[in-house]
């Protein structure tokens, strides 16, 4: 135990410390929710491979290209080659690092989930150990050895929330467009909205009016969200009616689809029978 939790503190030992946040001096360590972090892991992973495929897809496109060019470079000895060889390269060799790149990412994340899935393992066997023992009879070698693990399984839980914290680090960015409100007959000329996006302790909130033509101007179109293991994207509209504001809806809504690499298109129904929809985009 104690040898696969101190490897699990020097792979990580180069972040930075704001990246731990539950491990902070006095901060609160939260239960772990490994059944959340299977869902996003794989979402991560295969999303990262997606664009693994895309750029590989990419680079043998370019390798082609340049192999064409080189059989046909005696058709332009005469002028420069390096001038048309030169800039392909380049942007082959571009292709190769940013693949060597995610390969690395997608290693870590690996890495990351690995440890977390043992350290899970090790809390799971020590708090069913804590119960076992519990349930015999009180003596000192039973007492001391509930002591113990009752440290173990705190250890554990601590371990996961440190693994936690190092994996949000490798979620990437979610940048979210808004796109307008959708309400055929309960959208007029002249009303307001005021839309409040959510996601843990980032907010976003920003104001929009119905305009004569039917078209909606927004004082904001887009906002970049950083990923949250835990945290859902928290939706909330009100209408805007002088000095009044009338809450029109809140929604919740789930982000393991987003970990993808075209840009996801959102409708959420903002009110229970859905005469008023939210439309918004989001990129990872």
């Amino acid at each position: 135990k104690s040898l696969s939790r101190s490897s699990v503190r020097s792979r990580m030992s180069l972040k930075p410390p704001k990246a731990y946040n539950s491990l902070q001096k006095g901060a609160l360590i939260w239960d772990p929710k490994p059944l959340q972090v299977k869902k996003i892991f794989e979402a991560l992973k295969k999303g990262l491979n997606e664009y693994l495929e895309a750029h590989q897809a990419e680079l043998d496109y370019l390798s082609g290209r340049h192999k064409d060019t080189k059989r046909n470079s005696r058709l332009v000895s005469f002028l420069n080659p390096f001038l048309s060889l030169c800039p392909l390269q380049k942007q082959i060799r571009s292709v190769e690092r940013y693949i060597r790149k995610l390969e690395f990412h997608i290693s870590k994340v690996e890495e990351l989930y690995e440890a977390y899935c043992i350290q899970c393992r090790l809390r799971d066997g020590a708090t069913n150990m804590k119960q076992a023992f519990s349930l015999s009879p009180s003596t000192k070698a039973s007492r001391e050895s509930l002591v113990e693990l009752y440290k173990n399984v705190q250890e554990c839980t601590e371990d996961m929330c440190f693994i936690e914290g190092a994996l949000e680090v490798h979620l990437g960015e979610f940048h979210v467009k808004m796109k307008g409100l959708v309400g055929f007959a309960r959208l007029c000329p002249g009303d307001q909205y005021e839309v409040f996006v959510r996601l843990g302790r980032q907010k976003w909130r920003l104001r929009g009016k119905i305009e004569t033509d039917d078209s909606q101007t927004w004082d904001e179109e887009e906002k970049i969200f950083i990923p949250n293991l835990h945290e859902k994207f928290e939706i909330k509209v009100t209408e805007l009616r002088g000095l009044a504001t009338i809450l029109v809806g809140v929604v919740t809504c789930d982000s393991i689809n987003f970990f993808t690499t075209k840009p996801q298109a959102i409708i959420v129904d903002i009110t229970e029978l859905g005469t008023i929809k939210l439309r918004l985009e989001v990129l990872w």
